[in-house]
């Protein structure tokens, strides 16, 4: 006898039309897909998308915010792992190197489909961005008052650094070269000659 399955759960059903639309996204762009290829993708019909969804513009927000909500919140944790500007830089840089090439696929939707969120999406995913970028800025200006890094301008260097991780993204495969761990500790030592502080 084949065993009853229970009741599809209202989140499972919007994780696989988040999990369709990343594919969806990743495969045509974002203007490129339709409602109907991440429903099928998902393997429902167009009408149940809107079920759990207003637009398909509403889905990529959710993507995005998602994907900016954990970057922070990976950025945080690396600030407070160590009182030493040292060893704060080498954890974010190479756990944020590490994230983007783990999560290529919706880390690319997430930094190159910007464009495509409307107003107040926009403005609030900005937001997030911003305080990333404020984040790194702080770490990379602790470093400098405590006198172990040696960079010009702490914007410039934490725009570099951010840079670096985000564009990983654009060109990390899979069965490439390096794995994600080997990306992020070579990242992190680049990040140190970034701020002035040579890698131990």
């Amino acid at each position: 006898m084949t065993p009853r399955r229970g009741p599809v759960r209202p989140e499972q059903t919007r994780d696989r039309l988040f999990e369709a639309a990343v594919a969806e996204f990743a495969a045509k762009g974002f203007h490129g897909t339709t409602t109907r290829d991440i429903a099928s993708a998902a393997g429902m019909s167009p009408a149940a998308l809107y079920v759990h969804h207003r637009s398909k513009e509403e889905i990529l927000y959710r993507i995005s915010r998602r994907g900016h909500d954990d970057t922070l919140a990976l950025v945080r944790a690396g600030r407070a792992s160590s009182p030493d500007p040292v060893a704060q830089l080498r954890t974010v840089v190479r756990d944020f190197a590490v994230h983007h090439a783990r999560g290529h696929t919706t880390a690319r939707i997430v930094n190159y489909e910007l464009a495509a969120l409307d107003e107040p999406h926009r403005t609030e995913i900005q937001e997030l961005r911003d305080a990333i970028d404020a984040e790194v800025q702080e770490l990379v200006r602790s470093g400098v008052d405590a006198g172990v890094f040696s960079c010009r301008d702490p914007r410039v260097a934490a725009a570099a650094l951010l840079s670096l991780g985000i564009d990983i993204a654009r060109w990390y495969e899979d069965e490439g070269g390096w794995s994600p761990d080997e990306l992020g500790d070579a990242y992190a030592d680049i990040a140190l000659r970034i701020v002035g502080a040579e890698p131990a």
